[in-house]
């Protein structure tokens, strides 16, 4: 083999690298983006109104849901807002990652048909500058992934205003 054949085939494997190297910075810009698209409120807005009262303002998400980071005892999590969840529901391996007690088991109609919750509270639900104390939820075994629905034992406790793609949350 000849010295211009090893540098041919050294220079292919460079090219080659190149590309990955191309490719792998292209999908971490592009998955950046869709987690945006996801998930646009994961540093939420927050100011105090003229009253002076606590004012969260989440965008829409490109599914039309409002998501956004906030926290649970201190811990961080991610709340898919549901006016028409009754209470906070947290999926079963969330629960279990925040350590919260449970007080029975009931069942719930869910859109997937009847399933058994268990009871617990929520001590400090924060989003943003909004802080709930002592919020209702349960704790569904049949939820999968890690979004927490906030439901309405959460959210009757803050005044809502949907314009356009945004939801203003104000505490009352």
């Amino acid at each position: 083999m000849t010295e211009v054949d090893a540098t041919n085939k050294i220079g292919k494997y460079f090219v080659w690298l190149a590309w990955l190297i191309a490719l792998a910075i292209l999908v971490f810009v592009f998955q950046d983006i869709l987690d945006e698209q996801t998930n646009p409120n994961t540093n939420p807005e927050y100011a105090l109104s003229a009253q002076g009262k606590a004012e969260v303002y989440l965008k829409q998400n490109r599914y039309g849901h409002y998501l956004t980071r906030g926290e649970i005892n201190e811990h961080p999590v991610t709340f898919l807002l549901d006016t028409g969840a009754t209470e906070v529901s947290i999926p079963a391996t969330v629960a279990e990652q925040l350590n919260l007690p449970t007080f029975g088991s009931y069942p719930v109609q869910t859109a997937n048909g009847s399933v058994k919750v268990y009871q617990t509270k929520i001590e400090l639900l924060s989003i943003g500058n909004i802080f709930l104390y002592n919020v209702r939820a349960h704790i569904n075994p049949a939820m999968q992934g890690d979004e927490i629905l906030l439901g309405m034992s959460a959210l009757k406790k803050v005044e809502f205003l949907q314009t356009g793609k945004q939801l203003i949350l104000r505490e009352q």
